[in-house]
């Protein structure tokens, strides 16, 4: 639990428990609770809150739980409004993990009823939370569509590389014989991003804003690793990752399409995987996949453990459950436009676009 030097004294009572808005000045109180709290992530943090609302204006509304003047919950959302989806309260947009955080079942369910009382009042489609495991609440719907992957790390990076399948280890080989070396630094923002993008649209997917990356540096500049992998002087495959205590997490990956030849991706994961390890972490997050997609297959052969993801949803005012991630096959037609696209037209129109998809 997180002490506070104050309590405020506006919020709804529940029991001995105090369910407030978020205010700026608990602002570190409320993320020395999420470094403290064993489902506290990355994106709980509030860097993550100011990210999302330069970047995409988004409306957020966090609630805490206060007990003795100790924060024992915390509980961000986001309202995601649109013309094509509705309204829609997420927690969290654009992360792998989200949801509430809380000391036990009970600060958990009063700070889920405070959300499901503003998704009533804003008379949102739905409420989503983006638990990494899946919350003890009634009346929500599972999402099953998503696992995420991990390894464990040890400083002995030799053990380390032997402790992968052949064919893993084949293709490091491959892309070390290819003669690819690689550079650390978040001056790099640029060469990464141009990567990205080239990625997203060869995936169909829209392009993320350019200032997405500069929030984030502001935000996290010391929680964030840039890497790109060059074939002579030609950049082929960059990765940006988030560091949260004792894990790193590469999140935006992209590459050039003569990167599979090179083994590229695996000759960049590999690298990443080093440099968490000697950065001190003891897990290597491969971070969140469709099932059954490309993606989930690649991330397979390394043999890390896979999770299902807990994700839940309350429906509010729709009967069906959402999918407006950018793979639903209603969308394959405007997928396949999407990919033959000039580079530049989609780096112009994906950042109105993505939004849309948080």
């Amino acid at each position: 639990m997180v002490s506070l030097k104050q309590e405020p004294s506006v919020g709804t009572s529940t029991a001995s428990v105090k369910l407030l808005p978020f205010t700026p000045e608990i602002d570190a109180a409320w993320n020395r609770y999420v470094r403290d709290h064993p489902s506290g992530t990355f994106f709980h943090l509030t860097g993550w809150k100011r990210v999302m609302e330069k970047t995409y204006s988004y409306e957020p509304h966090y609630y805490y739980a206060l007990r003795d003047g100790r924060i024992v919950g915390v509980a961000p959302v986001f309202l995601v409004s649109d013309w094509m989806t509705g309204s829609r309260l997420i927690s969290l947009p654009f992360a792998t993990y989200g949801g509430i955080c809380a000391d036990d079942s009970e600060i958990e369910k009063a700070l889920a009823r405070e959300l499901e009382k503003l998704a009533e009042e804003l008379k949102v489609e739905y409420l989503e939370l983006r638990n990494r495991t899946s919350a003890d609440l009634s009346g929500y719907h599972p999402i099953s569509r998503y696992s995420t992957f991990t390894i464990p790390l040890v400083s002995d990076t030799g053990a380390l590389y032997r402790s992968f399948p052949k064919d893993i280890r084949y293709m490091i080989r491959k892309g070390e014989k290819a003669g690819l070396s690689v550079q650390h630094g978040n001056e790099q923002i640029e060469v990464f991003y141009k990567l990205l993008t080239i990625n997203l649209r060869r995936l169909g997917t829209p392009a993320f804003p350019r200032e997405l990356f500069e929030q984030l540096l502001g935000e996290y500049a010391e929680q964030i690793d840039v890497t790109v992998v060059y074939k002579g002087e030609e950049a082929v495959a960059a990765g940006m990752s988030f560091f949260f205590r004792d894990s790193m997490q590469p999140y935006y990956v992209g590459s050039l399409d003569e990167a599979k030849t090179l083994a590229a991706n695996n000759f960049l994961w590999w690298e990443l995987i080093k440099r968490a390890a000697k950065s001190g972490c003891s897990t290597f997050d491969f971070g969140r996949s469709k099932n059954d997609s490309g993606n989930f297959d690649f991330k397979k052969k390394w043999e890390p453990r896979i999770e299902a993801l807990g994700y839940q949803v309350r429906l509010i005012r729709c009967t069906l459950l959402p999918n407006v991630s950018p793979a639903n096959p209603k969308f394959q037609l405007a997928t396949n436009i999407w990919k033959k696209l000039p580079i530049g037209l989609t780096r112009a129109l994906g950042p109105r676009l993505v939004r849309w998809f948080p």
